[in-house]
């Protein structure tokens, strides 16, 4: 079964870090980019970020540049989100896509 797996999300005070992971069963992430999104409650979701297939190219959001830095493992079939420096506006519900295949979201809280 193919599953995409976040994990990581969590409350956060204001200028705090997080790490997210997503780790996927059922399939090899080594011929996929992939992307992180995030929906906040009554917005659209956005992505923050991608990686390409070698991790060689990565790409940011303007909101996220210089904070967030994507990477993945291909190893652990793994891929990561450190967040650094976080915004209330960064509140949100995190998903990792890859292909067509959404995982189920982890939920980041910013807030003092």
């Amino acid at each position: 079964q193919l599953q995409l797996v976040e994990s990581g999300g969590g409350l956060v005070q204001p200028g705090g870090s997080l790490r997210l992971s997503c780790a996927a069963s059922g399939f090899t992430l080594d011929y996929y980019s992939i992307g992180w999104f995030r929906q906040a409650p009554g917005k659209e979701r956005e992505e923050v970020s991608c990686i390409s297939v070698s991790g060689g190219s990565t790409n940011y959001a303007d909101s996220v540049k210089g904070r967030f830095t994507i990477s993945r493992d291909n190893a652990k079939n793994t891929v990561y989100l450190q967040m650094n420096s976080l915004k209330p506006e960064d509140t949100a519900v995190y998903y990792c896509r890859v292909g067509v295949y959404w995982g189920q979201g982890t939920q980041v809280t910013v807030s003092s």
